[in-house]
């Protein structure tokens, strides 16, 4: 089982917790009364012989029964940062939330090492701005483990092995991570 199959199962069985870690920015006041829903993972595509892309972990947060209330969290895992595309991602994020029909999206991405990776794109000329992209880089590499050693969070404590610590730390990092 690969490690990205390991972060879709992950945060599919604890999507608050997950969210809340990976996405606190955005996601660290959902209440527990809204309804986080997966979302299809295979974009749809316009002919046959166009390319199959494949979201991470897409989740719905309805915070009520009115639409305008939702959010798109777009969950992106990768292993090695120069996989990344930020390219990549904005046509994922488009794509969604044209298929969707919702413009309240999130991307996150977790980058399991450390690395250089943009953290935003802006399209145009000297003049103008025409696209302005950013998302939530989650470094799981340059956190803390120690930061989060007492967490109440069990996504946070599964990931301590994938965070920063000294090597003499490994077994107590690696104890805890449950």
């Amino acid at each position: 089982m690969s490690h990205d199959q390991n972060f879709k199962n992950l945060i599919l069985d604890y999507p608050f917790a997950a969210l809340e870690f990976f996405a606190w920015e955005e996601a660290g006041n959902v209440p527990p009364s809204a309804n986080i829903t997966p979302v299809r993972q295979e974009q749809l595509k316009k002919c046959l012989g166009d390319r199959f892309r494949e979201l991470d972990t897409p989740l719905l947060v309805e915070f009520s029964s009115e639409k305008k209330q939702a959010v798109l969290f777009l969950l992106e895992e990768e292993t090695q940062t120069r996989y990344f595309s930020i390219y990549r991602l904005i046509h994922y994020c488009v794509d969604v939330a044209d298929l969707l029909n919702i413009t309240r999206v999130v991307p996150v991405v977790v980058f399991l090492r450390p690395g250089r990776h943009p953290l935003s794109l802006e399209l145009g000329t000297e003049k103008n701005t025409y696209l302005s992209f950013r998302f939530i880089a989650c470094d799981l590499g340059e956190i803390p483990a120690i930061e989060h050693i007492e967490s109440r969070n069990i996504v946070a404590r599964i990931n301590l092995p994938n965070m920063r610590y000294d090597p003499g730390q490994r077994v107590e990092i690696c104890l805890r991570a449950q």
